[in-house]
């Protein structure tokens, strides 16, 4: 089975989430801050390294008329130069409202969205990672 590494990339920060050693259940690992290329490539090495990840599989923001517009393409920019200085290949999912189900799945645990914005981040990676997952 491949081992994947869910993405869920924003401006300030970028979720991370895994799957289970049969490829079958995704879930969030951890919160990156976006402060350098340099770093968030170090920190994803060394978990791709420790998971033995094979592929990324990133979150792209289309619009909701099917579109790319500025965000999806900052998306793809940033995710085609991490998987080159990662050596990986890379997929893309539809992440159209993974931050709401992400938000909603909070709301069911009685935390509050806005203090938990990271969560929301490594939730809605889960969700990218779930669905490639399931598409395999």
């Amino acid at each position: 089975m491949v081992s994947a590494l869910g993405l869920d990339i924003g401006s300030k920060r970028i979720g991370v989430a895994g799957c289970d050693q049969l490829g079958l259940i995704a879930s969030g690992i951890t919160t990156l801050k976006y402060r350098s290329f340099k770093q968030l490539t170090q920190q994803l090495r060394q978990l791709i390294e420790e998971r033995s990840v094979q592929i990324l599989v990133v979150g792209l923001p289309y619009s909701m008329d099917g579109s790319l517009g500025h965000q999806a393409k900052q998306v793809q920019k940033l995710a085609d130069r991490l998987a080159e200085a990662l050596g990986l290949p890379l997929a893309y999912i539809d992440e159209r409202l993974t931050s709401f189900q992400a938000e909603q799945l909070m709301l069911a645990e009685n935390l509050s969205p806005s203090r938990h914005r990271g969560l929301i981040d490594r939730k809605a990676a889960a969700i990218i990672l779930q669905q490639w997952l399931d598409g395999h």
